[in-house]
């Protein structure tokens, strides 16, 4: 079994987690050499799972609430701002993500899925993403679109109603 958050479990297809190998994204990657993330730079609580569950989720605090500050963490530049800006609700005003994991019943297992989605939010900041082209709209679609627009405009005309005075 592999310790630290260096190492990968292996994750099902069928997962959540696991990540697509073709995504909307290209498969260019941001060159990381010799890059660990540190345990010192991950703070995890195990808080009380919400839910049903019983006896087991009303007693114990099994799920995990991870929290990575993005700001602090010594990532590459290029990954730090793609990560502050993919981090969408997930990240606080601090720059500091939080992950919450309580789909499973023992902490050991919730800490590895929080471990093992950090790593794929870490991937999917890595990778670039591909460059948008463009489209060129035809001459004949846009006078379409305008004809359109007038004849819409002409519609709501008619359905004025003229108030006497």
């Amino acid at each position: 079994m592999c310790e630290g958050i260096g190492c990968v479990e292996r994750v099902d297809r069928q997962s959540p987690l696991a990540i697509p190998p073709r995504s909307r994204y290209s498969s260019r990657m941001i060159p990381i050499k010799d890059w660990r993330l540190d345990d010192s730079e991950i703070e995890e609580r195990f808080i009380r799972a919400s839910g049903p569950g019983g006896q087991n989720v009303n007693k114990v605090s099994t799920a995990v609430q991870l929290r990575f500050d993005v700001k602090r963490a010594r990532l590459p530049e290029a990954v730090r701002a793609r990560l502050l800006q993919i981090g969408g609700r997930r990240l606080t005003a601090d720059g500091v993500l939080i992950i919450t994991a309580q789909q499973f019943r023992t902490r050991e297992q919730n800490r590895r899925d929080a471990r093992a989605r950090l790593v794929a939010w870490l991937r999917r900041a890595a990778e670039i993403p591909a460059a948008r082209v463009p489209t060129h709209v035809p001459p004949a679609a846009r006078r379409e679109r305008l004809a359109a627009k007038r004849h819409r405009k002409r519609a709501r005309e008619r359905r004025v109603v003229l108030m006497d005075e």
